[in-house]
C-alpha cells in the first residue's frame, strides 16, 4: 500500500472549492476593509498602533500595541465612534473596546550576547596580560574577543 500525495491545486481554485478556506479569506478580507476605515479616522502616529480584531454585534474591538496608545484611544472614543458610525459598515456601531497586547518581539538566540567596547575590551586584554594563572588568563582573552570593531 503506496502513498500518493494529492495533486497541487492552485490557490484560487482551493480558495472558491474549499467551504472552510473561503470563510477564512472572507473574514480576513473584511477584517481588512474594517481596517482601513478605522485607520482613515484615526491619527498617522496611531495606525500603526491600532489593529482591529474583531467586529460582532455592534461591538467593535480594537488590539492596541500599548498602554500609552490605549489611553490616547480612549480619550478619542466617542469622536471616533461618531465618525466610524457614518460609514455602511459600522452603522450598527455600539461600542468601541481596546485591549493592550504588546507585539510579539522575535526570540533571541539562546545564552548571553555580550556587546563589549572596544575600550572595555582592551582593559581586560591588559588585566588578562597581568595574570599568572593560565585558565583565567585565557578565560579573559576569550572575553576580550568579544569586543565591537569600531564603526
Amino acid at each position: 500500500m503506496a502513498f500518493r500525495p494529492l495533486t497541487a491545486r492552485a490557490p484560487s481554485v482551493l480558495l472558491r472549492e474549499a467551504k472552510p478556506l473561503k470563510a477564512i479569506f472572507g473574514h480576513a478580507q473584511r477584517l481588512g476593509r474594517l481596517q482601513r476605515l478605522v485607520e482613515s479616522q484615526l491619527q498617522p502616529a496611531a495606525r500603526e498602533h491600532c489593529h482591529v480584531a474583531s467586529w460582532r454585534e455592534g461591538h467593535l474591538l480594537l488590539i492596541v500595541t500599548d498602554g500609552h496608545w490605549a489611553t490616547r484611544l480612549r480619550y478619542q472614543q466617542k469622536r471616533l465612534l461618531r465618525q466610524l458610525m457614518a460609514f455602511d459598515e459600522f452603522a450598527s456601531l455600539t461600542r468601541i473596546q481596546f485591549k493592550v497586547q504588546p507585539p510579539t518581539a522575535p526570540q533571541r538566540a539562546a545564552g548571553h550576547t555580550i556587546d563589549l567596547s572596544v575600550n572595555a575590551a582592551e582593559t581586560i586584554q591588559a588585566t588578562a596580560d597581568g595574570i599568572s594563572d593560565p585558565g583565567l588568563r585565557a578565560a579573559l582573552e576569550r572575553l576580550a574577543a568579544h569586543a565591537k570593531p569600531k564603526a
